[in-house]
This record gives C-alpha cells, sequence and structure tokens, in this order.
C-alpha cells in the first residue's frame, strides 16, 4: 500500500463515518419522535448527542497522545459501532436508557474524529501532499456528505424505519475501523513521550492556544461565525420565511442557495487552494459568509435577492474550515496536536448550539427584524477582525517552522 493509497483510504473512511454520522442525526431524532410523540424530547436527545461530542473532543487529546492516533481511531469507530447497534437494539428501554446510550455514541464519535485528524498530517506527508490541498479537498467532501447524509437518512427511514437505519449506521463505523486498520498505516505516529498528568496534559493544550496570536484569532473568528451561521440556519430563516413569504418553499430555497454555495466554494478552493494568499483569503471568507446572510434578511423582502446573497456567502465560508485546519497542522508543534486540535474543534462545534440558543431568545425579546440587525452588525465587527490584524497574516503565509517531532 503506497503513501497516496493510504492517504485515499482515509479520506473514504472519513467520508464514510461523515455520511453515517449525518444518518444518524436524522434517525436518531425520529426514533423518539415517532416513539414518543415529543417535539422536546426531540431536541433534547439532539442536545445530548452533541454536548458529549463537544466535551470528548477537547478530553479525548491526551488519550490519543497515549494510544496514538491511530489505534485510537480504531477502537472508537468500533465502539461507536456498539453504541449505535445497542440504540438500534433496546428503543424499548424507555427514554432515560436512550439518552445515556445517545450521549456514549456521541463522546465515541467525538474521540474517533479527532483521531481522523490527527492521522491526516502524518499521511500527507508521506504522500508529499501539501496540507493546504489535503484541508480543502476534506471540507470540500465533508460539505458532498452532509448534503448527502441527511437526505439520504431520510429515505432510508422512509424506505424502512428508524432503527432499521441506525443498524445500517453502525455498519458504516465497523467498515470505517476496518479500513482504517487495514489500510491507514502512518509512517509516523503523533505521540507526546513526555507523560504528563492527565490535567496538566489539557492545561498545556489550552496555554498554547491562549497564547497564539495566529489561532486565537482564527478560533475567536470560527467560532463567532458558527454561532451566526447556526442561529441562521436554525431560527432566522425559517422565521424570516414565515412571516416574509409564507411559504416553506422558501426555506428549502434559501438553506438550498447556502448549501450549493458552501460546496460550490469547497470545490473551487480545493482547486485554488496552492495559489492564493492563505490568511487573507480566510478573512475575506469570514467576511462574505458571516454578516450579509443576516443583513440581506433583516433590509430586504426580498426572495431572488436573499438566495443571491447567502449563495455568496455560502461561497465565501467554503474557505474558513481549510486555511484554518492547514494552519493548525502546520503551526502546532507534533506533541501538542490532539490537544489543541481537540480544543479548537469543540469550540468551534460549541458555537453550533449557542448560536440557536442565542438567535430564540433575541427574536422574542427584540422581534425578527432588529435581531437580524443586531446579529448582522455584531458578525460584522468580528469579521472585520482578521482583516484588520496583519501580524498573524505574516505567520501563517510564512513558511512554517513546526517543529518535526
Amino acid at each position: 500500500m503506497t503513501p497516496k493509497r493510504g492517504l485515499v483510504i482515509l479520506f473514504v473512511a472519513d467520508v464514510l463515518s461523515a455520511v453515517g454520522s449525518r444518518i444518524t442525526m436524522v434517525a436518531i431524532p425520529w426514533l423518539v419522535l415517532v416513539t414518543t410523540g415529543s417535539a422536546a424530547r426531540m431536541g433534547l436527545v439532539a442536545a445530548v448527542e452533541l454536548v458529549p461530542y463537544i466535551i470528548a473532543s477537547i478530553m479525548a487529546g491526551p488519550i490519543i497522545d497515549t494510544l496514538g492516533p491511530r489505534r485510537t481511531s480504531i477502537l472508537a469507530n468500533l465502539s461507536s459501532a456498539v453504541a449505535v447497534a445497542a440504540i438500534a437494539a433496546t428503543t424499548n428501554l424507555g427514554f432515560a436508557a436512550l439518552l445515556v446510550l445517545v450521549a456514549v455514541a456521541g463522546a465515541l464519535r467525538g474521540a474517533a474524529d479527532r483521531a481522523k485528524d490527527l492521522l491526516v498530517r502524518p499521511m500527507a506527508e508521506a504522500a508529499n501532499v501539501e496540507l493546504i490541498r489535503i484541508t480543502s479537498l476534506h471540507e470540500a467532501f465533508a460539505r458532498g456528505a452532509t448534503l448527502l447524509g441527511a437526505p439520504l437518512g431520510g429515505l432510508l427511514i422512509f424506505w424502512t424505519d428508524a432503527a432499521r437505519v441506525l443498524w445500517i449506521d453502525a455498519v458504516t463505523f465497523v467498515v470505517c475501523g476496518v479500513l482504517i486498520a487495514a489500510f491507514v498505516r502512518p509512517p509516523e505516529v503523533v505521540a507526546d513521550t513526555r507523560r504528563d498528568k492527565y490535567f496538566r496534559s489539557l492545561a498545556e493544550g489550552f496555554s498554547f492556544v491562549r497564547r497564539d496570536e495566529l489561532l486565537a484569532t482564527m478560533l475567536i473568528t470560527t467560532f463567532t461565525i458558527n454561532i451566526f451561521a447556526s442561529a441562521s440556519t436554525a431560527v432566522f430563516i425559517p422565521v424570516w420565511v414565515r412571516d416574509e413569504l409564507g411559504s416553506p418553499a422558501g426555506l428549502g430555497l434559501t438553506l438550498g442557495a447556502f448549501s450549493a454555495g458552501a460546496l460550490l466554494g469547497s470545490i473551487t478552493f480545493a482547486v485554488l487552494a496552492t495559489k492564493v494568499p492563505r490568511y487573507l483569503t480566510f478573512a475575506i471568507g469570514a467576511f462574505v459568509g458571516g454578516s450579509p446572510r443576516l443583513l440581506v434578511l433583516g433590509l430586504s423582502d426580498n426572495l431572488a435577492l436573499v438566495m443571491v446573497v447567502t449563495f455568496l456567502s455560502g461561497i465565501g465560508i467554503a474557505a474558513i474550515n481549510p486555511v484554518f485546519g492547514a494552519a493548525l497542522y502546520e503551526h502546532v508543534p507534533k506533541h501538542l496536536q490532539a490537544r489543541v486540535i481537540g480544543l479548537v474543534a469543540a469550540t468551534s462545534f460549541a458555537g453550533l448550539p449557542l448560536g440557536a440558543l442565542l438567535a430564540g431568545e433575541l427574536v422574542s425579546a427584540l422581534g425578527l427584524i432588529p435581531a437580524l440587525i443586531w446579529s448582522g452588525l455584531a458578525c460584522l465587527v468580528v469579521s472585520v477582525f482578521p482583516l484588520v490584524r496583519r501580524r498573524p497574516g505574516k505567520v501563517l503565509d510564512a513558511p512554517s517552522t513546526v517543529e518535526a517531532t
């Protein structure tokens, strides 16, 4: 198995896992809805899966350092398969048992995803492929998996039922673990040989992010963009469609415009990734992908205009994750990557539930239009932040000086 083929297999495993995860995100809430009839419980089970995922993304760092990312990925994927299969097999045990199993599955998925992240750098280096190229391709495939996974989950539920769909998802985790075990063999294992105490090891990752100007700037920006992206998708756009258009078709068109723009932007950036200044691309992407889609909702009731601006915002936002991902691989010392990447991923993901909650409260307190305008202005202020900070850009676009071990 050549390094490039191993890298391709890693991509295949990652995409398969992503599709399976999107199917789970549809199947488990639907299972709760049809078995309990409660929308509140449906929302609760979705949160119970996400919160352990975020926590595990942080807490798994020292464990990945000890076991190595390959072994952790294999174990976490196979354990995820067991957890998802247990959910499918025990639907009659009651809601409390379901919550426990969903929390376990979420935590294991967080550990598995972070471990796969740590396999990317050594596999890319062995295959002699630039990291920015890898992260941009990963973003394009992730967008594709998101677009495919959710509707596929809905169709599978329609053809069978939610419990059987979860069995299919369990199989995807098994296949992912087997692919990594059989074909993904990095020449270097990212491991910390110093064996610090667990919480001291975690604190070292926190300290690195806090002191590093480049990562702090990019993390603040990404966290904020995620807050307002989630607010827009979960609350602002549905309420705007109801109040201004009165037709659910507008909801599908608007969300579809953003997804189409994000997919096109991901593909375009994958082609141009090595030819553009990365920090400037990140900053412009944050500027275009954040506030315009909020402000246009607050200032216009024209669906065509909203769709155009939303589509362009999707194109802009597509560059953020690949640039940030490459910066993490190149800028963070290898012995800290498990902890730092886990912390960054968890913080970024934390913006998603926070955004939905914040948007709901703002609309209730201020009304839709004021909430949109104030949110758009707040997002604008933060998205300008990386544009006016020139020093992090010089660090990112300079040749990497990260230690090799």
